[in-house]
């Protein structure tokens, strides 16, 4: 799929790693449809970059759709918005579990299936949906989290096969921990030892890749967190009891502290 000329629909464009896609992609041609929340911060970029802007809450599970009709040309979706939802999901309330349900996984389940049909009909499209490395290893105190990014893994692989033939591509793209900016580097935990960070720049490059190249699955992370999370994935009560007391837990801890007001 080529980017250069095409419709490129990209939600939580607002945020750090949002903004830094949107600046990727424009420079590879694309014809930008930003999304997200904050309409302060879209017009800004929209400016720097000739790009349109549809603002819209996923948090409300009727945006979706709305967004979808705001940009029917769309050729490209990128679905990148997200909520942290990291905790004890004893401490949330139905309505933060709904909410973070609803951004993390509904809402890119909706631009999906809205925006495929005219996909398929012209018989070329690209569907990339920003995941994460917690969508193939479950840590402690992120079960809401690690559930919307395991259903996002399962959905898109499954829906790519559904796909298969029609000319339009499905690629999950599962970053790890991102620094400068981000989920992870707005908490300023610090990373497991041993274990190295992302830059938003590889994010780009792994999204480009993955829509130029119809890929499947584009893991940002590197060597050492790729394969732990293959391993976790394998033998999650290995990779449990590996956790705890580790470096790892205090990461997350950290984290969790400084989100507890995202939910």
């Amino acid at each position: 799929m080529r980017i250069a000329g095409s419709t490129v629909l990209l939600t939580g464009a607002s945020g750090g790693l949002g903004q830094a896609l949107a600046r990727g992609l424009a420079a590879k041609g694309a014809k930008l449809v930003l999304s997200g929340r904050r309409a302060d911060a879209l017009e800004v970029l929209a400016d720097e970059l000739g790009a349109r802007v549809v603002t819209a809450d996923l948090a409300d599970p009727d945006q979706a759709d709305r967004l979808a009709e705001a940009a029917p040309d769309t050729d490209i979706l990128i679905a990148n918005a997200a909520l942290p939802s990291t905790g004890d999901l004893l401490e949330y309330t139905p309505e933060q579990v709904d909410r973070a349900l609803t951004v993390n996984l509904r809402a890119p389940i909706m631009l999906a299936r809205a925006l495929a049909p005219r996909m398929v009909a012209q018989g070329r499209g690209h569907i990339a949906l920003v995941g994460s490395i917690s969508g193939k290893a479950a840590t402690k105190h992120s079960s809401l989290y690690n559930a919307t990014k395991f259903g996002l893994r399962g959905f898109a692989l499954s829906f790519r096969q559904d796909l298969h033939g029609t000319g339009v591509g499905v690629s999950l793209v599962q970053p790890g921990a991102v620094r400068d900016v981000g989920m992870f580097a707005v908490t300023g935990a610090t990373p497991p030892t041993g274990v190295r960070m992302v830059s938003p720049d590889q994010v780009v490059t792994g999204v480009v890749r993955a829509v130029e190249r119809d890929l499947c699955e584009v893991n940002v992370a590197p060597v050492e967190l790729r394969a732990l999370s293959a391993i976790a994935g394998q033998f999650p009560g290995l990779a449990e009891k590996a956790q705890r007391g580790s470096s790892a837990e205090r990461t997350i801890n950290q984290a969790v502290a400084a989100q507890r007001d995202k939910r």
